[in-house]
Formats: C-alpha cells, sequence, structure tokens
C-alpha cells in the first residue's frame, strides 16, 4: 500500500506497478466496512469494479485505468483535491476513483458496482458527514452481514432450513484456516465416492453409511459455494469443478446403488440408466429454455406474470421449489431411502419424483413459451444450436436441405425422429437392420430440423428431444441385448456425453461459447453416435462384444472430451465465475 499526496502523484505510482498485477485506489477519506471494499476491490470476476471512494483493475483493465487517471489529472490538474467540485452529477462519482469509473465506463470498459446493501461505503466531506457514517458503520455487524451473503439468496427448502444454518459457519472455519473452495469441493467429491463405495457392499451397514455419507457430501457441496462467496474465491477450476463434480458424485452413486442391489440378488442397472437419462434430459430442458429466453425482446408473458404473483405469497415459493426436486431435497431423499430401504425402492423414487417434476417445470415453460410474446436473438439462436450438438451427419443434411418455415416446424421434426428413432429400438425386432434404417432416418430428421436458425417459440424443445433421442436409444438397446454387461456399458457411455454436454451448458455460460467442432465432429454428434450404437447392435447381435464396443465408445468419448474439458478450464482463456447452479 502507497499513499499518493494527489492524482497526479496516483499516476505515477501506479504506472511502476507491474502489469501483471492487480491495482486499486483508494481515497484515503475512505468511511465504511471492510467487507464493502472487499466487495469493491478483491472480486476476480471483473476487469474492473468500484464502491463509493474506491476502484480497482485487473491487469487487463490497467491501460484504460492509467489513461482515464491521466485525462483527469490532464483537466483538474495534478494536484486536484480528492473531492470534485459539487457540480458533479452523483455524490459517489465525486471522489477520484469515482470520477475515473465514469471515464472508464465512457471509454468503454464495464465497470462493476457490487450490491452493498446494509454496508457502508462512503467519503464524507465535513466532520458531520465523517460522524454520521461512522455511526452508520458501527451500527451494522460487519460479519454478520458477509455470513448471510454467503448463502445463495434462492435455493431449495432443505438447503435453506436444514443445511445453510449451519454450513455457513463451516465456511467461515474453512475461509480462517486458509482452505479454498476447490479444496471443499474435492472433498465433496471423495465423499461421495466414499459413499457410492459403501452402497456397492450390499450390506445393510454399507447403505446405512452410505446415506451419512451422502449427506455430508451435501453439506461440502453447500460449503463450497458459500466459502467462495465468503472469501470471493473465484476461479476458473472452481467454475470447471462446483459445474461437473455434482455430477460425478450423483452417476457415480447410482452406479455404486447399482452394484449393490447386483450382489444382493436384484439387478436395478436399467433404473439406474434411466433415472440418470431422465435427469439429464430435465436438465437440457431447463438450460435450453433459459438460453433461448437469456436475451429475449419484448418479453412479456401472462404465464411468468402469475408466477411472479405466486412468488409474492411466502407459502408457495417454497412449495413450487420443493415440487421440482431440487438437488438438496434430492439427495435427502435418496440418503434416507438408501439407508431404509432397498436401492430398487430408491430408483423407483427417483423415477416417479423427477418424472413429476419434469412435467410440472417442462409443462410451465411450455405455457411461457405459447403466451409470450418475443423477438429471440441470434445469440440465444446460437446456444440452441451448440446445445443441440449435431455432428457432421446432421450438419451435412442441413447444408443441403431447404429450411423448414413455420412457427413449430424445427421442434416437431425434432420430435418425429426422436420418436422413430425410440420407436425403432424399442418395437423392431432387436438387432434388425430396421433400427439401422430408423437410425439414418433420425440422421435426416435432425438435419432438417437444425436447417434454420431456431429462433421460433418452441425451438428450445430441439435439445431436449435430441438428447432423449440419444440417451434413451443406448438404454433400450442395452437393455434388450443378451450380452453381459451391456447396460452397465451402456451407463458409462451415457455418462461421458452427458459430461460433454453439460460442460457445453457451462462454457456458454461463461460467455466463452460451445466446445470447438473439432470436438464435436470427433465424437459424432448426437447422431452419430446413436446411428452407430444401432449399428452395433445390428453387426453384434447376442454377442458379448456389443459390450466391448459399448465400453470403448464410452472410454474414446470420455478421453476426448475430459481432456479438451480439462485444457480449456484451466487456460487462461476459460471465465473467472463461480457457477450459482440450478435448484434442480
Amino acid at each position: 500500500m502507497q499513499t499518493a499526496a494527489d492524482a497526479g502523484d496516483a499516476a505515477t505510482l501506479l504506472a511502476a506497478v507491474p502489469a501483471g498485477r492487480r491495482v486499486a485506489l483508494v481515497d484515503p477519506r475512505f468511511v465504511g466496512h471492510v467487507h464493502a471494499l472487499r466487495l469493491g476491490l478483491t472480486d476476480p470476476r471483473f476487469a474492473a469494479a468500484t464502491v463509493p471512494g474506491a476502484l480497482t483493475a485487473q491487469p487487463e483493465a490497467r491501460g484504460a485505468l492509467l489513461r482515464a487517471l491521466r485525462r483527469t489529472t490532464a483537466a483538474v490538474g495534478a494536484g486536484a483535491p480528492v473531492v470534485a467540485p459539487d457540480t458533479d452529477p452523483a455524490p459517489e462519482d465525486r471522489t477520484v476513483p469515482g470520477r475515473i469509473a465514469v471515464a472508464l465506463e465512457a471509454e468503454g470498459t464495464a465497470v462493476k458496482r457490487p450490491e452493498l446493501g446494509s454496508l457502508t461505503a462512503t467519503v464524507p466531506t465535513d466532520a458531520g458527514a465523517r460522524a454520521t457514517a461512522e455511526s452508520a458503520r458501527d451500527e451494522v455487524d460487519d460479519e454478520a452481514v458477509r455470513l448471510r451473503s454467503a448463502v445463495k439468496a434462492h435455493d431449495g427448502f432443505f438447503t435453506t432450513f436444514a443445511i445453510s444454518p449451519y454450513s455457513r459457519y463451516i465456511a467461515r472455519w474453512c475461509a480462517r484456516r486458509g482452505l479454498t473452495p476447490n479444496q471443499v469441493t474435492t472433498a465433496s467429491l471423495i465423499t461421495a465416492l466414499v459413499a457410492a463405495g459403501a452402497a456397492a457392499t450390499g450390506t445393510r451397514g454399507g447403505y446405512i453409511a452410505a446415506g451419512i455419507l451422502l449427506l455430508v457430501s451435501f453439506v461440502l457441496d453447500c460449503t463450497d459455494g458459500q466459502l467462495a462467496r465468503y472469501s470471493l474465491q473465484y476461479s476458473t477450476m472452481g467454475a470447471w469443478l462446483d459445474a461437473t463434480f455434482d455430477r460425478a458424485k450423483e452417476y457415480a452413486y447410482y452406479a455404486g446403488l447399482a452394484i449393490g442391489a447386483v450382489r444382493g440378488g436384484d439387478d436395478v442397472w436399467v433404473l439406474a440408466l434411466g433415472a440418470m437419462v431422465l435427469q439429464a434430459c430435465r436438465h437440457v430442458v431447463d438450460f435450453s429454455f433459459n438460453e433461448a429466453n437469456h436475451d429475449a425482446v419484448a418479453n412479456t408473458s401472462p404465464t411468468a406474470a402469475l408466477s411472479d404473483k405466486l412468488d409474492s405469497v411466502g407459502w408457495t415459493v417454497w412449495a413450487r421449489r420443493m415440487i421440482v426436486l431440487p438437488i438438496g431435497e434430492r439427495w435427502a431423499m435418496i440418503a434416507v431411502l438408501t439407508a431404509l430401504t432397498t436401492p430398487r425402492i430408491v430408483f423407483y423414487a427417483l423415477l416417479v419424483g423427477c418424472a413429476l417434476a419434469a412435467c410440472y417445470t417442462t409443462a410451465g415453460r411450455l405455457l411461457r413459451s405459447l403466451t409470450r410474446r418475443a423477438s429471440r436473438t441470434d445469440r440465444a439462436a446460437q446456444a440452441l444450436a451448440d446445445l443441440a450438438d449435431s455432428g457432421p451427419l446432421a450438419q451435412g443434411v442441413a447444408a443441403v436441405a431447404p429450411g423448414l418455415r413455420g412457427a413449430f416446424a424445427a421442434p416437431a421434426v425434432a420430435l418425429l425422429g426422436t420418436l422413430v428413432m425410440i420407436g425403432g429400438a424399442l418395437f423392431l425386432p432387436y438387432g434388425s437392420w430396421l433400427t439401422v434404417a430408423a437410425a439414418a432416418v433420425y440422421v435426416v430428421l435432425s438435419g432438417l430440423a437444425v436447417a434454420r436458425p431456431l429462433k421460433g417459440a418452441l425451438d428450445w424443445l430441439v435439445p431436449p428431444f435430441f438428447r432423449a433421442g440419444e440417451y434413451v436409444t443406448i438404454l433400450v438397446l442395452a437393455a434388450r441385448s443378451d450380452a453381459p454387461h451391456a447396460v452397465p456399458a451402456a451407463f458409462g457411455l451415457v455418462s461421458a456425453v452427458a459430461y460433454h454436454h453439460y460442460d457445453t451448458v457451462y462454457r456458454i455460460r461463461g460467455g466463452t461459447g460451445a466446445p470447438p467442432q473439432w470436438l464435436v465432429r470427433t465424437i459424432g454428434g448426437h447422431e452419430g453416435r446413436t446411428a452407430l450404437v444401432a449399428v452395433l447392435a445390428a453387426v453384434l447381435t447376442h454377442a458379448a462384444g456389443f459390450t466391448t464396443a459399448l465400453t470403448a465408445l464410452a472410454v474414446a468419448v470420455a478421453l476426448v472430451v475430459l481432456v479438451e474439458s480439462i485444457r480449456f478450464w484451466v487456460s487462461s482463456s476459460a471465465p473467472a465465475v463461480h457457477d450459482e447452479g440450478e435448484l434442480a
């Protein structure tokens, strides 16, 4: 920390700081809470940020900061006072940091202004104002505000009332001992994997231990995000870990339950894969709908207005959050049922609960889409195209096919292709080449569905239909196969593909776009993988080779997507964000 005598001296001192470091400019008359300064000066997600009396800039905004400071110095003089004339438009902009923040925005540099709530941050101009500011600061417990803000504003009922009241204190304990959110996230994953191993024993003691450990893992899962918000430790690696480990934990636990059930004489692999497919399809509905309407213009809907009205009634908020079976309620249900019942009952409960939740959320989104008058942007259309995960076969069809016209043409064609594919896998003789013909129809219809930009009212349904087409086809063909262990192999394949799809979602959310096209082409796209599995089922009928082929395909997809994903998320180009996650 260095003290500058005036604006000119500040410019000189800032210019001397090594280029790769963050810098901050704080008015010496600042009065406020430490956490207000922490929010304004230490959040790594923003190139520049400010609170009244303080301004910070990351290395990428350093040049703009120095230019703005020099312009301010040239305009008012190197020895300019800390406080600007009372004719300035806003009180918070009368300090030197405030004036520079305005200048940065005028140049085109985004400056984050965090919400301070009850926290004090001001630069008093006289003794009376200072006394008032100090009194306001002393009346608010800085640490209590920091603890409250560590908890997500919108969360499920179970998480809000059964976990967060004490997990925030665990987060503070971790922060005071120098633990990072990534370490807590990793501990949560390890605990969940141990829980899966306990479930895989197939014993009652193992199931009880698994249920307890799963709840401990969820507590840690809540703690890592609270620690990130408490200590403002957001990172590229943290974004990747937080975005993917929840799915890894859940899928590993499903596999552990299935292995334990087989040891007890009850094969529930089909139910385990079905639960995973249903949950993944639920998520892609949420993701697609949100991306389609992320920046919609003239975004109005009577259904949305009714939803907002219901949210104004306290009990309906929690009821609606519980209906969708968010991760807290879902993991609590899984943990309790694991300890008290059998894996088959756990999966039945999951399938019923997730199906009801999917019907509720999808119906609401359909009503909103049909009653909303909105114009979707090119960005939304591109996001949906990326989520569709079309490979070279579908892209080839789209390149030569005329675009479909009509408000609902794309989702209707995608749905038709999905029904043809799943219907062929279900009802045609297993191993028949007619199933391969159905896959060819699926490829053609998939290409037709994405031949035009996805800007229709219901075009957000296209990616979910494709996910269902691919995942359910793999499930059905593996379940109908006589090859030993085909369903566990299919479980591995769907897990690898689902990871790719979740990775795509979080890259789009981070503002960096979808994975590179070479990756999508290499792993075939949804239609290529679906057609390949149909061909393998026809060629390797009633042979153990089908299991081997599914396993090899799963390993190949997992290796390609994991290597590229790790490279991206640990690179400097990845966004520095901490994903808040979905309720579901």
